[in-house]
């Protein structure tokens, strides 16, 4: 499990085939879960100036594969007695979002993601959402698209300062709005209020 708060941004240092390398501060132990723009991986060998984890084909084809080059966000899955912050995310990538345009209001920007509209039922107003990682606050749903307010530290110190019209982005919708549309796609009577804390009281 992960927070959606970036630890560090690590560099990609080689793409081949399935093992993607990085060289990051972060001390990986072999078999650690870590999430590299918002998807949670595998290290799968360590090195003195950072590690390796493991894409699979699978992975491949359901990330912005485009985006593991360069700059790349890390957070390392969270340990007992961690302190908790940003939401719940399971690093597990279920949309590519497309960024159509990016507004300075000045103090801040609005940044608008369009993403399939299969996946809007799970974007909640006042919500939130992971975009490549980041833990962030949905504004506004529309049809096909979301609209996110980011403040000029999250501009800055993540890789959002890179993104620009057309850009794509790993996306994580909201766990439990998946969780629970599940549930009612699959449950002929109506689920209940009872129900419904039930379900977040196990998280």
């Amino acid at each position: 499990m992960f927070t959606g708060l970036i630890r560090e941004i690590a560099h990609v240092k080689s793409l081949a085939g399935s093992t993607l390398s990085v060289r990051a501060k972060h001390k990986a132990k072999l078999g650690d879960s870590i999430a590299i723009n918002g998807a949670c991986l595998t290290v799968i060998s360590v090195a003195s100036d950072g590690f390796s984890v493991e894409l699979s084909p699978e992975s491949q084809k359901h990330l912005a594969m485009e985006n593991y080059k360069g700059e790349v966000h890390i957070e390392p899955a969270m340990m007992m007695g961690d302190r908790f912050e940003g939401h719940v995310v399971q690093g597990h990538v279920d949309a590519i979002g497309v960024v159509e345009s990016i507004k300075n209001n000045g103090n801040s920007f609005d940044v608008f993601i369009k993403i399939e509209k299969k996946f809007i039922p799970y974007v909640i107003p006042k919500g939130s959402i992971t975009v490549d990682g980041v833990s962030l606050t949905v504004n506004e749903v529309f049809e096909e698209s979301f609209r996110l307010t980011i403040i000029p530290h999250t501009m800055r110190e993540t890789l959002f300062k890179n993104y620009k019209k057309g850009s794509r982005v790993n996306i994580e919708t909201d766990m439990f709005a998946r969780y629970v549309a599940h549930i009612l796609a699959h449950k002929k009577s109506t689920l209940s209020w009872d129900e419904v804390d039930t379900i977040l009281a196990h998280y």
